[in-house]
């Protein structure tokens, strides 16, 4: 049966359609499968979202991607998205970084196994778990898989937790901008490059938020640097922000910080970063508030930091969700995403 380690994979199920002389009848479908829960599996197929009973799944497992990812292929992209979420402390465990951010967020706070740490695997994770009680935190190892199946089985084996699986997923930027609704910028063109010594100056014609008018298309602003309301948005989705949160948001050559306003209040956020050798854009923090949702800001803000994203020069685009977060997972279907590849961020026990 499956588990919730082949969330973001291609599977195949049997289930139960029918009964006819006394002899089950069954309908095979094929796809990725985006949730699975006690009660249902959801798998999206090429006719579209297919939500199945676990009642009637007479078999069910994974199967080969049409493409997998090669292990260079994963390792490239998890150093792209490392170099988008840098912790303010870092070290290295041969090929393995050890990161930290005073405990802000899973990524900033876990070792990424994706090269040899240069030992022995049960004598690298006794230097990670050294490493961060050094620092007074939990051990944490975040596993992209099927890349680090075998770190993931050693810590199974020590008794190690898991959070919930990550699908990290990606899209050529040609089709995204293809896809997503048009932005409305608060400019003309917001410059290509940005970096962590530019001024925090907004980068909009005028200073103050933009108001739109009342029937018309909200705005989307892009800047330098967070603006206040910006980092009270994220505070809340991520629980508050220490001084080191502000490192993994900021330190980043090419940054670019998205804002929708209306009657001055703002209403959705997002983050761009342009990273891995100038390929990738990297989403982060799309946020909408609960009293504006349903009505296409997080469309509108992914296409203004992909607009962006093509200016810096970047051809494609990833994001981190979990899987759990169906109404996330099927915007992000919708705008052209597919699952590269997963990962589950693994904490040692107390």
């Amino acid at each position: 049966m499956l588990r919730q380690q082949d969330v973001g994979h291609r599977i195949v199920v049997r289930r139960i359609v029918g009964i006819r002389e006394g002899r089950p009848l069954f309908s095979d479908a094929l796809g990725e499968l985006v949730e699975l829960s006690e009660t249902h599996l959801t798998v999206a197929t090429a006719q579209g979202r297919l939500r199945v009973p676990v009642a009637e799944v007479h078999r069910a497992k994974r199967v080969p991607p049409t493409r997998r990812p090669t292990a260079a292929a994963v390792v490239e992209l998890e150093l792209a998205a490392d170099e988008a979420w840098p912790a303010a402390v870092r070290d290295r465990l041969g090929g393995w970084l050890l990161r930290a951010a005073d405990g802000w967020t899973g990524r900033a706070n876990s070792a990424l196994p994706v090269g040899d740490p240069d030992r022995p695997l049960p004598a690298a994770l006794d230097a990670v778990e050294r490493w961060y009680a050094d620092l007074g935190q939990p051990p944490m190892v975040n596993t992209p898989l099927p890349l680090a199946n075998p770190v993931g089985a050693e810590l199974d084996a020590r008794g190690w937790d898991s959070g919930p699986p990550v699908l990290v997923q990606t899209v050529p930027l040609a089709a995204l901008v293809q896809t997503a609704p048009p932005a409305v910028p608060a400019q003309t063109a917001p410059p290509a490059t940005l970096t962590q010594t530019a001024p925090p100056a907004v980068l909009t014609q005028t200073a103050p938020p933009a108001v739109p008018e009342r029937d018309g298309p909200t705005p989307v602003e892009l800047t330098a640097a967070p603006s206040d309301d910006w980092l009270t948005v994220a505070a809340g989705r991520k629980g508050g922000l220490p001084d080191a949160a502000r490192h993994v948001l900021t330190a980043v050559d090419q940054v670019c910080f998205a804002h929708v306003y209306a009657d001055g209040t703002l209403l959705a956020i997002g983050r761009g970063t342009v990273t891995g050798q100038g390929r990738w854009l990297g989403l982060s923090l799309i946020e909408v508030l609960p009293e504006a949702r349903r009505q296409g800001l997080a469309g509108r803000i992914i296409r203004a930091l992909a607009d962006w994203g093509v200016a810096a020069g970047a051809s494609h685009a990833f994001l981190q969700v979990e899987q759990r977060n169906t109404p996330a997972v099927a915007l992000y279907r919708a705008l052209g995403f597919t699952t590269h590849h997963t990962y589950l961020t693994r904490i040692a026990p107390h």
